[in-house]
């Protein structure tokens, strides 16, 4: 070769990189395409629903009265997703203390013909969201956004249901990591879905939730065989579980999560355990008591950086004791954390760069269930912190129902 061609680009190569690189751009812009066809109407109707949202959230007189999982109002959602359909729902349910409450929730479903024996039921458990009535993920713009692996779970031909929890999105007690009333949700969330003769949901149950949601998602899963034994648990998954309470708020002692998590927790713990003495001025210091009000009115999501800025200069000083170790705190920690066994085969996944929900934590929980006799499967991810791990998890959740035939 001479030097004056050496390294010299044989001719009609850049034609065939001009015209590789427009195919790339074509299929990007084709993809960009197709999302937006799947989202953009969801968006539109969505957008139509809400200045009428608030009226469905209004419970009539005497609504609670009835059989947990009964439906007390029902409407169709406008924002579909994709080759489904969506409804709104307002059902009963029971409390930790056995009265009847009220939840909300919606329904999804595919579009088609279901078997004859009904579809599987994917009840998802949303991760924290706040605990106020508009915090509830059925309330907010997209409500579909949040429920992690959804197009996953509807193209293996599921119906999903997804309870906001009780006390969020209507009027009701607050709920947040009380394990009983949220797993009771869980589960009425299902009987609910199979009153709507359109979703097709049959009696195949499988449990799915992230953080707050795998605690509820938990106490659903021991609580089913008694509490709603017309369904059959098929499988659990959950991602970074809130499963030890004790454990979780004694790595968080002296940060703005443990400020966060506490002003949600014990606020809920103090009204709904009051009559075994659970008092905040056991556990919080003066100035935790002072913030809490303005806290529990805050979203997590929406509202972050000013529940962070409200729980900074408290940080530090927002515990009066450890909880673990101050009654009846402590009592009410193990109780509502999970660990009871349950007839059915478990997922976990967990994030090794979570800072809230602590690996070495999620891992004890797997080998006392494993201690227990459940079947585990346990996936560390490594690159996944809290608010990734249950999106990251699905390639190997997706195997794992494959693999259970399910």
């Amino acid at each position: 070769m001479t030097r004056a061609g050496r390294g010299r680009r044989p001719r009609g190569e850049p034609r065939r990189d001009r015209r590789a690189l427009t195919v790339l751009l074509a299929v990007v812009a084709t993809l960009v395409a197709i999302g937006a066809l799947a989202v953009v109407p969801r968006l539109v109707g969505d957008e139509q629903e809400r200045s009428g949202l608030a009226e469905f959230y209004r419970a009539p007189a005497g609504a609670a009265e009835g059989a947990p999982g009964s439906v007390v109002r029902v409407e169709p959602m406008r924002g579909d997703p994709l080759d489904a359909d969506a409804w709104r729902i307002m059902y009963r349910t029971t409390d930790v203390h056995g009265e009847r409450v009220l939840a909300t929730g919606v329904v999804i479903a595919p579009r088609g013909t279901p078997p004859s024996e009904g579809r599987t039921v994917l009840a998802w458990g949303h991760s924290t969201s706040g605990t106020a009535e508009q915090c509830a993920p059925s309330r907010s713009f997209d409500p579909f956004i949040d429920v992690e692996g959804m197009r996953m779970m509807l193209d293996r031909g599921y119906t999903i249901v997804a309870t906001d929890y009780v006390g969020m999105g209507t009027a009701g007690p607050d709920s947040y990591l009380v394990g009983v009333t949220a797993g009771n949700s869980v589960l009425d969330s299902v009987r609910a879905a199979r009153e709507i003769p359109d979703a097709g949901a049959g009696t195949s149950v499988i449990l799915w939730g992230h953080s707050q949601g795998g605690q509820a998602a938990l106490f659903a899963a021991e609580r089913a065989e008694a509490y709603a034994p017309e369904l059959g648990l098929t499988a659990v998954a959950v991602a970074a579980p809130a499963a030890d309470l004790t454990a979780l708020l004694q790595g968080h002692l002296d940060d703005v999560s443990g400020a966060t998590i506490g002003s949600y927790a014990f606020e809920a713990y103090a009204q709904v355990y009051r009559d075994r003495g659970a008092a905040l001025d056991s556990v919080l210091t003066s100035e935790a008591q002072r913030v809490l009000p303005r806290m529990n009115e805050l979203c997590l999501l929406t509202d972050l950086s000013e529940l962070h800025r409200i729980a900074q200069p408290v940080v530090g000083d927002f515990f009066a004791a450890d909880p673990g170790s101050v009654e009846p705190w402590a009592t009410l920690l193990r109780e509502n954390s999970a660990g009871a066994a349950f007839d059915a085969p478990l997922f976990v996944a967990q994030g090794m760069r979570d800072r809230l929900v602590l690996p070495d934590d999620t891992e004890q929980f797997v080998e006392h269930e494993r201690e227990q006799g459940i079947e585990v499967d346990f996936h560390p991810i490594a690159e996944a912190d809290h608010g990734t791990v249950a999106y990251l998890a699905l390639p190997a959740l997706d195997s794992w129902l494959d693999s259970l035939g399910v």
